[in-house]
């Protein structure tokens, strides 16, 4: 039987930035993998020594009031988590595919880890663009100071450009209660 392993897009709209880590929440994995959030943290409680606290841990309160209003993950509600999710860094969800035992785990482990790797290569390029274009900036600074205007819309334009899109704001959907 074959499985489907998820688009890259797909796994990369999964990963998030907390704590200075690229991170997964334990229900997207989950979700992934094929499995209960509730068997996926079993599994991890069952080999705590394979997960670090740099591989993986659950986040505060705080955290996790965050991830509901960004909608990163649905809000508490009627059969909703009990427990703050855990959340794995790369290394973490790499630890993963040896305590989750089947072929599903080890084909979506090889997708995360190539738009984890992805990732990190637009990072990397996207700071050496920024470098260059900083030293193009320096070395037409100290030749020409007079047509500075011109060049001066062109670096900023770049700029502008290099800048990820602001985030679309959601609008909340359906009905909310006014707290007793």
């Amino acid at each position: 039987m074959k499985h489907i392993v998820p688009s890259l897009q797909i796994i990369e709209e999964h990963i998030l930035m907390m704590r200075g880590h690229r991170v997964m929440l334990d229900s997207h994995l989950a979700g992934l993998y094929g499995v209960t959030t509730a068997a996926l943290n079993q599994a991890v409680s069952r080999n705590k020594d394979r997960f670090p606290e740099d591989f993986s841990f659950h986040v505060t309160d705080n955290e996790f009031q965050n991830l509901i209003s960004q909608s990163v993950i649905s809000n508490v509600g009627r059969g909703g988590r009990r427990k703050l999710p855990r959340v794995f860094t790369q290394e973490g969800v790499a630890m993963l595919s040896g305590v989750l035992h089947s072929k599903r785990a080890v084909q979506v482990n090889i997708g995360i880890m190539r738009a984890f790797v992805k990732m990190r290569e637009m990072m990397v390029s996207h700071k050496d663009l920024s470098r260059r274009l900083d030293d193009m900036e320096r070395k037409y600074e100290t030749r020409e100071k007079n047509n500075d205007t011109k060049f001066r819309a062109i670096f900023d334009a770049l700029r502008e450009l290099m800048e990820p899109p602001p985030a679309p704001s959601k609008k909340q959907i359906g009905f909310v209660r006014e707290k007793e």
